[in-house]
């Protein structure tokens, strides 16, 4: 994959990064993965005129393909609901809502399904989008009275689940590259007005991380690091007083991250029009930057802070297992038959061999209650 980018003047984010590094010099590549998704202004995730999601977006999410995604994650949140006991209140944390299908979707299932476990929810979403806290507030309108928009961080332990949907893959990375026998972090500089690699010496918690996997990489292979993850799951953990953490995202283990041939220049990828970009550093804030996230990285990382893993499987798998073909029946006996033949053709990308949802896992995690 390519590794320089021409910035065209009208991106006000590309004249922002090239004057910091002209600056500052070269920003490590987490610094400007950063910038380039999650600017406050001008971040791809962040910006009011840009809805990333749906057919005339740059990808597709399994909220937005089915409405049985969030059905059949409703029937399995009750039964997590009936593991911790039917509590009096519970709280499920949504990180990266983006416009509330997913949300929408849960609540009015729970609603129709299991009024009981409905009364007892409180839904709380962290999105750092403006754009998208405004999309998804229109959206929830009907369910006011129990959602609330607030970084997850400020929350209280509570009895409950933290659940995302595509968002590791989507955290700032760190990029490392085997140079001459040493492991060296890729850079962030110019090369007059291109974005273009450059290379430094590992930062602190990079060579943490470096000396507590062992990684081994042949020489010039490229890996991603992404304490960003770590950091997130650490946070998850802290907010459940006991609970479940639920991850759906496309990832793999270690060893085949570092050791497979087709992955010697790493995993990042951009995304535009539901096309792969050759270039991942043109165009900041304009395309989706994404990486194939490190399963054993973030079972360890569970572990490390008192979660242990309950479940570990591919989604199409465990979306049949969790009833969907019964949520199928149910929701068409209520349509006409346009609406239901729709319904199920949406229902193959969720359970076919070749749809979308064969390319995802799910992660459950639990945090046992003290004692």
């Amino acid at each position: 994959m390519a590794t320089s980018g021409k910035v065209r003047s009208v991106n006000p984010l590309a004249d922002r990064l090239r004057a910091r590094i002209k600056r500052e010099g070269p920003i490590t590549f987490h610094e400007w993965m950063s910038a380039a998704l999650y600017d406050e202004q001008d971040g791809y995730y962040c910006r009011a005129d840009l809805i990333p999601q749906g057919r005339a977006g740059d990808y597709r999410t399994a909220p937005e393909t089915s409405p049985l995604f969030a059905a059949t994650l409703a029937n399995y949140f009750s039964k997590l609901f009936t593991d911790l006991k039917r509590p009096q209140s519970w709280t499920i944390f949504e990180a990266g809502s983006a416009g509330g299908d997913f949300a929408h979707g849960l609540l009015s299932s729970l609603r129709r399904h299991d009024p009981r476990i409905f009364a007892a929810t409180n839904y709380v979403i962290d999105e750092i989008s403006p754009a998208a806290r405004q999309r998804a507030g229109d959206r929830l309108a009907e369910f006011a009275d129990r959602v609330t928009f607030r970084p997850l961080a400020e929350v209280r332990p509570t009895v409950g689940i933290v659940f995302t949907n595509e968002l590791i893959d989507a955290l700032p990375i760190h990029r490392v590259i085997m140079r001459d026998g040493n492991l060296r972090e890729l850079c962030v500089g110019l090369n007059k007005t291109d974005f273009t690699s450059a290379e430094r010496e590992l930062t602190p918690r990079v060579a943490e991380y470096v000396d507590r996997t062992g990684i081994k990489l042949a020489e010039g292979q490229i890996a991603e690091i992404n304490l960003a993850a770590e950091d997130f799951i650490s946070r998850a953990a802290a907010m459940l007083d006991p609970g479940y953490v639920v991850t759906i995202d496309y990832g793999a283990e270690r060893d085949d991250l570092w050791r497979s041939p087709n992955r010697q220049h790493g995993t990042l990828r951009a995304f535009r029009r539901h096309q792969f970009m050759n270039d991942v550093l043109s165009a900041p804030g304009e395309q989706d930057l994404t990486t194939t996230i490190d399963w054993t990285q973030i079972r360890e990382a569970g572990e490390r802070v008192g979660l242990r893993t309950l479940r570990f499987e591919r989604l199409d798998q465990f979306l049949l297992v969790e009833g969907l073909l019964t949520r199928l029946g149910e929701i068409s006996s209520t349509l006409d038959a346009v609406e239901a033949i729709r319904l199920s053709t949406s229902a193959r990308e969720l359970v076919l061999p070749t749809g979308l949802a064969a390319s995802f896992q799910v992660l459950v995690q639990e945090k046992p209650a003290p004692g």
